[in-house]
């Protein structure tokens, strides 16, 4: 298997694209711009909500696929691919449940806003960066949009402090901690490797022609769902024992590094044909 022939790119965000200050960097989309000559297909997916992912890659939304909420909905020229929002019923019984938890600041996720019921000030400033377009509710009663995703922040560790509560969870649906201070809950179908999934059959791209990186536990299906799966040397010790490959970090161009790495072989090949 030749990196040269991968057809697919997906890339997690926060702690893999963007650095610790939340940023892309000027390289990458100049190696954008060489992927898409490539005819080469590429996907960000991240936890972020579908305004987070586009503040970040407004430049080039309308040349890639979106997965936001971590697979619960996927977007490629305002067409949505896949749309898996929690039901009701579910909804309100894990509510029910982090009620019990009084360390557990949730925020609900829909399409173009979040919702939160708490006022933990620590929470609200990380809203500011990841979820922009947020409102403070009383109840969940209050939400009249489909939610595709719980994002549950602790202030210390959600995996020491959270998950434990809510492991149990994980026989009905997918229960990530997706950084040090946020665990997601979302439908069982709605996560990254179902949306990578079927983002290489509806292109008839396969497991041996897809470049997929991440660094944390909700990177871990997609990343199984590529040959060419890298883990950022800033990730989360279960990614990088499932990923077959690494990189730098996220604050050395890990991910550009790679992408390089494939344009030049891209090149060579296609010097080579030329040449013969």
């Amino acid at each position: 298997m030749n990196l040269s022939n991968v057809k697919l790119i997906v890339t997690d965000l926060d702690g893999t694209l963007l650095n610790s200050n939340h940023e892309v960097s000027d390289l990458f989309f100049e190696l954008f711009s060489k992927i898409k000559k490539h005819n080469i297909l590429f996907t960000a997916a991240s936890g972020r909500p579908l305004y987070g992912i586009r503040e970040k890659l407004g430049k080039i939304e309308n040349d890639i696929i979106i997965v936001a909420e971590n697979g619960g909905l996927a977007i490629k020229n305002g067409k949505t691919l896949l749309s898996t929002a929690m039901e009701e019923n579910n909804l309100f019984m894990i509510n029910e449940l982090l009620n019990t938890l009084p360390e557990a600041h949730p925020v609900f996720c829909t399409r173009d806003k979040a919702f939160t019921t708490s006022n933990n000030p620590e929470l609200l400033k990380l809203l500011a960066e990841f979820y922009k377009n947020y409102d403070t509710i009383n109840s969940v009663n209050d939400i009249k949009e489909p939610v595709y995703k719980i994002a549950i922040y602790h202030e210390v560790s959600t995996e020491q402090f959270l998950y434990p509560h809510l492991k149990h969870l994980e026989e009905n649906f997918k229960v990530k901690v997706s950084a040090n201070h946020w665990v997601d809950i979302s439908e069982m179908k709605a996560n990254k490797g179902d949306a990578v999934e079927l983002i290489q059959k509806e292109y008839n791209i396969s497991y041996e022609e897809t470049l997929v990186f991440g660094d944390y536990n909700n990177d871990l299906e997609m990343l199984k769902r590529a040959h060419f799966s890298y883990a950022m040397e800033n990730a989360h010790p279960q990614v990088k024992e499932t990923a077959n490959f690494s990189t730098k970090s996220n604050n050395h161009f890990g991910v550009e590094t790679i992408l390089k790495q494939l344009l030049d072989l891209k090149e060579n090949k296609l010097t080579t044909y030329s040449d013969s």
